[in-house]
């Protein structure tokens, strides 16, 4: 189907697989399909559009949106409802408390004329929500089509494997789709199909290639990425603009754009300015770091611990562990201090960028930096959790000797900065925090 291939790019396995499973709209499709992969790999995108693109009764739901059984069984049923009554104009609210309940309800619904025939399918986005709920509600999905002896698939879309959503008891197996990664190559064709019509596809295409260059190893994430291409491209294209360059001058174009995308990598996923900021800052030539108001990092309210765990986390990301023992203990004995500092004459580590540290190293640090004593207790470690929930820190992966996690962080000095700043109002620790910060990175 050409309209469809040029719909959905890079993609031609996964759709070609699902026309197969869905067969002929009379015939029985497979009861379950659970598609994974990570976010921004097209899954829900592609489910959408093939069942569009081929007129297919569907239904989609969000289980983020609903968060009980009974708000996603209603859901499904008055967006049933609502398909089949859309021919005859009239439309009833459906109330459903269990699941044996929308079994027969689901009955009733799918007499009707315009679904008798065909293969309904229901789409169940975020469906790791699911395990949340009723223990019988996975179980039941993966039934439907047995329960309610409809003609009725229904589709799984998650980030997580099905291992992970097994039931310790038996349960119908559902066929499972795996969405890979975009490879660089698709990323670069998916991107270079957006370009605008007052530009030449080539041009935006040597635009969308200098893109990647800088940010394909930090961020793979198409919906970031395209946010991006969007933001950066007016200051790409301006010596065109103005007229000092042409669309084949390529170095001239990449030397003003260079310092303009470096600045963006401090944008990337936590987004500390928006989008009108960052339009101001183009046009001004100013500092990211004098802008303030909507910047994400100013809006952000940590627990108290919360905010030394980031402090630490800071330390340990941006100074070797050897130096620890100088900055951190009170009796360390005598350090030599040329070799070090020929070392550290040569490069920044703020430069080089966070470091993996093990949580032992984490904890050390955070119990000689807090006034009080602080116990390793479970309220510790979920504000830990928390914090690489909100994406300030990142679990990068395992020690091999301990097996224990390993983190980065992943916020700028500024914002550390303010957080010993706030915590530096009234404590004398807080203001040797704020000392020790300067002192570390000074220019």
């Amino acid at each position: 189907m050409p309209h469809l291939e040029n719909m959905v790019l890079c993609r031609e396995p996964q759709v070609s697989t699902l026309q197969a499973l869905f067969g002929e709209r009379h015939h029985f499709s497979f009861p379950s399909i659970f598609i994974y992969g990570h976010t921004a790999s097209g899954k829900t995108y592609v489910t959408q559009t093939l069942l569009k693109t081929l007129e297919l009764p569907h239904v989609f739901v969000n289980c983020v949106e609903c968060f009980t059984s009974r708000l996603l069984l209603e859901q499904i049923l008055n967006k049933l409802n609502h398909l089949c009554s859309s021919e005859d104009g009239c439309s009833t609210q459906v109330t459903c408390e269990t699941f044996n309940d929308f079994v027969r309800l689901f009955k009733q619904v799918t007499k009707a004329e315009s679904l008798k025939d065909q293969t309904v399918y229901i789409v169940l986005d975020k469906a790791e929500y699911l395990r949340d709920m009723e223990a019988n509600l996975l179980p039941g999905f993966l039934r439907l089509q047995e329960l309610t002896d409809r003609n009725v698939t229904v589709l799984f879309l998650s980030e997580i494997v099905w291992e992970k959503f097994r039931p310790n008891t038996g349960c119908f197996e559902p066929f499972v789709l795996y969405f890979p990664d975009y490879s660089i190559g698709n990323l670069q064709k998916i991107l270079s199909h957006d370009h605008p019509p007052e530009y030449s596809a080539d041009f935006y295409a040597a635009y969308i290639n200098i893109l990647l260059g800088v940010f394909y190893t930090v961020c793979r994430d198409l919906k970031e990425l395209r946010y991006l291409a969007v933001l950066n491209f007016p200051k790409y294209c301006e010596p065109v603009v103005k007229g000092e360059a042409n669309e084949r001058d390529t170095r001239k174009l990449w030397r003003n754009i260079e310092p303009h995308l470096k600045r963006a990598m401090q944008t990337v996923y936590l987004r500390e300015i928006s989008s009108s900021q960052w339009e101001k800052l183009q046009k001004d030539d100013t500092d990211p770091a004098q802008l303030k108001g909507l910047s994400a990092y100013t809006h952000v309210e940590l627990p108290y611990y919360s905010k030394f765990i980031l402090i630490a986390a800071y330390l340990a990301s941006y100074n070797p562990a050897r130096t620890d023992k100088r900055f951190f203990l009170k009796h360390h004995g005598k350090i030599k201090k040329t070799n070090f500092l020929k070392k550290h004459e040569k490069t920044s580590n703020h430069l080089l960028g966070p470091k993996p540290f093990p949580l032992d190293r984490l904890l050390a640090i955070l119990y000689s930096i807090v006034d009080s004593r602080v116990a390793p207790t479970a309220n510790i470690f979920s504000q830990i959790t928390s914090l690489v929930t909100l994406q300030l820190l990142t679990l990068v992966g395992h020690d091999d000797q301990l097996d224990g996690p390993k983190y980065k962080c992943t916020v700028s000095l500024d914002f550390i900065r303010a957080i010993a700043r706030e915590n530096g109002r009234g404590s004398a620790e807080g203001k040797r925090l704020l000392s020790r910060l300067h002192a570390q990175h000074r220019p």
